[in-house]
């Protein structure tokens, strides 16, 4: 089984979540986030005066998928996700030890 951890911009959630269910991806957990990277931050003008802010919005998704589908994730999020412009987000993926579903459970891969 495999974590995958993306980070992406806002607007970009929805169309990353309808592809995922299309692909079969039952579930995920979805975080509200703010960072940097390249990007080092924006410069934004409020009420007239300008300053710098270093942290960006983002949104971070957690999935938990097998390993037959794992790189379809990825490659899904990756595509989906992308605008070509700076600041798109990274895509992390990481080996999962285990996962139980507390109501049944169930663990392993029938717990996803």
């Amino acid at each position: 089984m495999k974590f995958i951890i993306a980070i992406i911009k806002p607007f970009k959630l929805d169309t990353v979540r309808e592809a995922l269910s299309g692909i079969g991806i039952a579930g995920m957990t979805v975080t509200e986030v703010k960072g940097f990277g390249r990007q080092k931050g924006q410069t934004e003008i409020y009420r007239g005066a300008e300053y710098s802010t270093n942290m960006l919005p983002k949104v971070k998704l957690e999935i938990a998928a097998s390993d037959e589908i794992a790189e379809q994730v990825v490659e899904t999020i990756q595509q989906t996700a992308n605008t070509g412009a700076i600041g798109d987000g990274k895509i992390f993926v990481l080996d999962l030890a285990s996962a139980t579903r507390i109501r049944t459970g169930e663990s392993g891969e029938t717990a996803l």
